[in-house]
């Protein structure tokens, strides 16, 4: 655990610190900073020679990497870092890909500043290049240091589209967020951002035979959770009524290691609680767990310092009971918690992925031009409205698995204008890439954009800030960069052929999983936010802050709140209730 933070320029050495103290909650439990004229280099710094190295996060192969490199360095010390540092030295910036885990890495080679960011995007990694460049692990560590607190716009309307800003944007103007599998090299005051790794690197089909599959998945899945547990640390493993996790806790029994599972459940509201499907999955594979009841008072209460934790709007109202989960789990005395995230994109388990794929199938019809041009003169504020819209007029369809507000629908709501399809320019650069590669199925773009946007900068960075808020460390083994190249080299079919949602994964976990658990209806991390809003009377906090900004017309903005009170355009008004919080902080 811990965090990355550091400064090339001129400092205070006051602010500095501070900035650093404001990182502390992540559990750092030994820490060594660097301080020299215009460098400040923090956290655990290690050196060797003319070489700085700050490091976040776990990699499970070092010990794999340490014997290999042993005959060309002479290692000194216990220290993992003292690996990493070995690594770069035979490898330069290629080192990376040698590494396996969930890691933000910085290292300072003479005057030359690099920084990585995992694969897949579990530990993320902001900068800051004014006076200085400043980079750190955490978005508050880089606030005190702006000049001027101002709104990004692209940050704006890429989280009404798709639940959380994309890359490089944050909502703080000039502070910017690195991708999944992307590096940074800061040299003689330019910044220039390249991309390490890439799913779509894998090879096209080559696994065509589904029994080989299903071996392939059971061998490097049962891999992947084995290298992400230890006997010496005591672990804990979040628990719902679905298939990822009760595939986590029996691989982790198989293993012969005692781990503690939680579930949530809600006091008032009996249909968002999965107590009872998790007592039964615990019961069948035979693992400890504990139920943590979340009353409305809690959730309430507990609103505003949890979005506080997040440093910048992320539309997800789960983000209120996982961090009170967490608070629990805390107190229990656990450091590492194992998670599922991952399982839904790489094997198709949002049963939306199959809808789209029927859809996608209308490319093919005949009279499309009749049809786009009825579906441009009859507007509907509907979603499936403006999918047929979409393949009509031949605009890109799936556009993550969190779209949020459309851009038509956001150009009702919002007093600026909004042109169809502007919100495409926070996806192409990935959709170009799809298009460049040796891919062509829709099923592996869908996997491939959710991967980087819905996952990486929604579910990832909710999940690593609200953990570490409690000095957690959480492991994702279905984010096993191995796994999930293996997954996107399986001929795509096999996953969606027989219209069942993670049919692969099922397959897979029949000798392990009772039946009960693997049929059972996906139930999501559901929870009665919007409730808890409406009676708590929190949500007239839009309306105050929408009078102030005047970012959104009032009318249309009333009648989204009234269907929400009905069941409509619930994650719509929650993404704008967390807007409204972070623009009432920070700019009113």
């Amino acid at each position: 655990m811990g965090a990355v933070f550091g400064i090339l320029g001129e400092y205070d050495e006051r602010a500095a610190n501070h900035a650093l103290y404001l990182l502390l909650h992540r559990g750092v439990d030994f820490s060594k900073t660097v301080l020299r004229e215009n460098l400040f280099f923090a956290n655990n710094t290690f050196i060797y020679k003319n070489i700085l190295l700050s490091f976040n996060g776990e990699v499970y192969n070092l010990n794999e990497l340490k014997a290999k490199l042993s005959c060309e360095f002479d290692f000194r010390t216990q220290s993992n870092d003292e690996v990493i540092i070995a690594a770069y030295l035979k490898w330069g910036e290629s080192f990376v890909s040698h590494l396996s885990g969930a890691f933000v890495i910085a290292i300072l080679d003479d005057a030359t500043l690099y920084l990585f960011r995992d694969r897949l995007g579990e530990k993320p990694l902001y900068y800051l290049h004014n006076n200085a460049f400043i980079f750190a692990s955490e978005i508050k560590a880089l606030v005190p240091f702006l000049q001027k607190i101002e709104m990004d716009e692209d940050a704006l309307l890429s989280y009404l589209s798709y639940l959380a800003p994309t890359p490089p944007f944050t909502f703080f103007k000039n502070i910017k967020k690195l991708a999944a599998g992307e590096y940074l090299v800061f040299k003689d005051g330019k910044v220039k951002v390249e991309r390490y790794f890439d799913l779509l690197d894998s090879a096209v089909s080559l696994i065509k035979d589904r029994d080989e599959a299903i071996f392939l998945i059971q061998n490097r899945l049962e891999e992947a959770i084995n290298i992400r547990v230890s006997s010496d640390t005591p672990m804990a493993s979040l628990l719902s009524g679905g298939i990822d996790s009760a595939a986590i806790s029996a691989y982790t029994k198989k293993s012969a290691l005692d781990i503690q599972t939680y579930t949530l459940g809600y006091k008032e509201f009996a249909k968002y609680d999965e107590r009872a499907n998790a007592a039964e999955s615990a019961l069948l594979l035979g693992v400890k767990n504990r139920a943590i009841e979340i009353s409305q008072k809690e959730f309430i209460e507990s609103c505003d310092s949890v979005l506080d934790t997040l440093d910048e709007p992320i539309n997800d109202p789960a983000s209120i009971p996982l961090s009170l989960l967490f608070g629990h789990i805390k107190q229990d005395g656990y450091k590492v918690v194992l998670s599922g995230e991952g399982s839904d994109e790489l094997f198709l388990g949002y049963r939306q992925y199959f809808e789209f794929l029927d859809i996608q199938n209308l490319t093919n019809i005949k009279n499309k031009n009749w049809l786009s041009g009825y579906f441009h003169s009859n507007f509907s504020m509907n979603r499936e409205w403006e999918r047929y819209k979409r393949v009509f007029d031949g605009s890109l369809l799936f556009r993550t698995s969190g779209e949020n507000f459309t851009d038509l629908q956001k150009n009702v709501t919002m007093k600026r204008n909004v042109r169809d399809n502007e919100s495409l320019k926070y996806i192409q650069h990935y959709r170009d890439i799809f298009e460049a590669s040796s891919h062509s199925d829709e099923s592996i773009w869908y996997s491939y954009i959710d991967m980087h946007i819905f996952l990486g900068e929604h579910s990832l960075s909710k999940l690593d800030r609200l953990s570490m808020a409690h000095s957690i460390e959480t492991r994702a083994p279905f984010l096993d960069h191995r796994l999930a190249s293996l997954v996107f080299s399986i001929d795509p079919k096999l996953r969606y052929e027989d219209g069942v949602t993670k049919s692969l994964l099922k397959s897979a976990l029949k000798p392990m999983i009772d039946e009960k658990i693997l049929g059972r209806r996906k139930k999501g991390f559901s929870n009665p936010f919007m409730e808890y809003l409406i009676e708590s009377k929190k949500i007239s906090l839009i309306k105050e802050v929408n009078d102030k900004t005047g970012i959104f017309k009032k009318d249309i903005l009333n009648e989204h709140i009234k269907q929400a009170a009905s069941g409509g355009f619930k994650q719509h008004i929650w993404g704008l209730y967390v807007l409204s919080v972070w623009l009432k902080k920070y700019l009113l």
